[in-house]
């Protein structure tokens, strides 16, 4: 695919070298700190890609990489399950806090 998600959990060595150590020690922080963590990444054209992850309690937080091969080795050294797409029960866990609904809100309104 296009977007690089057809790609292998074991990258070539440019990938393993690429991915930070600081990228998967976040990767990492964040699994521990909400009772384990899955990832849904996506491609962001030049930019890279972002990793999504949900941590087990649903809180979510997002990071960048430098491109989808880069994103998918960091999860692998993170101990992070990468999910090929957004499930519904994926979905489902998530739960939004309430500065980001407000901040939604005031992105609305001020359309």
């Amino acid at each position: 695919m296009a977007d690089g998600s057809d790609t292998n959990l074991i990258a070539g060595p440019t990938a393993t070298a690429q991915a930070s150590s600081g990228l998967v020690a976040g990767l990492r922080a964040f699994a521990a700190g909400h009772g384990g963590a899955k990832a849904v990444i996506e491609y962001v054209g030049k930019r890279g890609a972002r990793i999504v992850l949900v941590g087990g309690d649903g809180e979510w937080a997002d990071q960048f990489a430098d491109g989808t091969d880069v994103a998918r080795q960091a999860c692998v050294k993170a101990g992070v399950e990468v999910e090929n797409e957004w499930e519904r029960e994926l979905m489902d866990q998530m739960r939004p806090s309430n500065d980001l609904w407000r901040s939604m809100g005031r992105r609305s309104l001020a359309r």
